[in-house]
């Protein structure tokens, strides 16, 4: 048991560890890649929105490292200041695929919505699921503990939705980049690894998140077949 729950701990440490130092180390790298357009992450967005319609979506700098994100809200481009501000492929791809999502967002893009809507339960299993499972399994209470797993069940459905989203948007960051010229042949390889760098962030995620409700899943069995 306790060397099933040392192999445990260590999976969930080190794969989001591993995915971010991965995602980190691709990003700085090609931060110092000029693209041969000379464009900023700002008018790369721009100038993908405005080619697509997009006009009224707004493009915004907001402050850290890779704190880029799409706002479906407020229909909000915002990038962070490397980003916004720098010629480098890494601006180019990040700054794309953040645009990939506002275009999810143009065409009701399936799993987008779906994620969208999943976003309160997901919420209260991240909040809740481990108050639930950890008192229920440690107190007997298994109907507290069934609780606790469904919650977390939602949280992990979000985690594993979100893949096919990321994907999708990088995949119409990459088309849109070549398409509009805003790269050349060359450089498609640079972008395109910063944003497999980028999905692994996810994909980490998601290997966590079904892990962990693994483990739990089997702990609720575990105390069903000792009542």
């Amino acid at each position: 048991m306790a060397a099933n729950y040392l192999i445990y701990f260590l999976l969930i440490s080190l794969i989001p560890l591993w995915a971010s130092v991965k995602v980190q180390t691709t990003a700085k790298k090609y931060l110092k890649v000029h693209n041969s357009t000379n464009m900023t992450g700002y008018e790369v967005a721009r100038k993908i929105l405005d080619e697509n319609g997009l006009y009224d979506v707004k493009v915004e700098e907001v402050h850290g490292f890779l704190t880029d994100h799409y706002d479906p809200r407020t229909k909000t481009v915002r990038l962070s200041s490397a980003v916004y501000n720098g010629v480098s492929l890494t601006a180019t791809a990040v700054s794309a695929h953040e645009v990939g999502h506002a275009l999810q967002d143009q065409e009701n893009y399936a799993f987008l919505r779906f994620r969208t809507a999943l976003v309160p339960l997901a919420s209260l299993g991240s909040q809740m699921s481990y108050l639930f499972l950890i008192l229920g399994l440690v107190l007997g209470f298994l109907n507290m503990a069934l609780l606790g797993i469904i919650l977390m069940g939602f949280a992990v459905l979000f985690q594993v939705v979100t893949l096919p989203v990321e994907f999708n948007a990088s995949g119409r960051a990459l088309d849109q980049v070549v398409a509009l010229g805003i790269i050349r042949n060359e450089e498609e390889r640079g972008a395109r690894k910063v944003l497999s760098a980028a999905a692994l962030t996810y994909v980490a995620a998601a290997a966590v998140a079904l892990l962990e409700l693994l483990y739990f899943l089997l702990q609720f069995l575990q105390a069903t077949r000792n009542e």
